[in-house]
């Protein structure tokens, strides 16, 4: 009796599991342990270094490279030596209290094929005066796919320090980190606050 017991419990257990699997689908039950994203194994993309930076910033910006390695110099010392990323382009900004600035550039990666276009424009307000026309190279941190560099940047345009004659702010969002270097011709004094947006396609608003 009793082994008859077991036998019978035996084909029951079977014939439950059995049908949980056909209720399934035959694949194994969900055990709530999908990772979130972005998971770690995304936050990887080659990193550039000091001297391919200064080459391709001193070449973009028309200057000569001593003067692009002492920005590049104080960006890595202030916010570390692996930038993902790097945009070269050019823009033009404007101000009285209220600016604007519209800007067009080429987003570099190592593993992205060919340079990916991107667009951006801003609006600040502050104590500014004047209207500038600058090249522009831009170190990007915390970038690990090139879409994502699409969305609004907060920044402190006025806040700028110079090295050799350069501009450099910072503008964060999300983990990602921007580092413009400008020169150009034109004036513009002052301090502002304001917010710029990267986007695929040029936007006549700055918002």
């Amino acid at each position: 009796m009793h082994r008859r017991h077991l036998i019978q419990t035996g084909f029951a257990a079977a014939a439950t599991s059995a049908l949980g699997a056909c209720a399934s689908g035959g694949a194994a039950p969900r055990q709530g342990t999908e990772p979130a994203y972005p998971i770690a194994s995304d936050a990887n993309a080659p990193a550039y270094s000091a001297d391919e930076l200064v080459a391709a910033g001193s070449r973009q910006l028309g200057i000569a490279a001593e003067a692009m390695g002492g920005a590049i110099e104080r960006i890595f010392r202030d916010q570390g030596d692996s930038p993902t990323a790097y945009i070269a382009g050019e823009e033009g900004a404007g101000a009285v209290a209220l600016g604007v600035r519209y800007g067009r550039g080429a987003l570099h990666m190592k593993d992205l094929g060919t340079a990916q276009d991107v667009f951006w424009q801003g609006i600040s307000i502050g104590w500014d005066l004047g209207g500038n026309a600058s090249r522009v190279f831009t170190l990007v941190y915390g970038l690990y796919t090139p879409d994502a560099i699409y969305r609004r940047y907060p920044g402190v345009e006025g806040s700028a320090y110079l090295v050799g004659g350069l501009g450099v702010n910072y503008q964060r969002a999300d983990g990602i980190v921007l580092a413009p270097v400008r020169t150009g011709v034109g004036l513009r004094l002052g301090a502002n606050v304001g917010t710029m947006a990267y986007s695929r396609q040029r936007n006549v608003l700055p918002f």
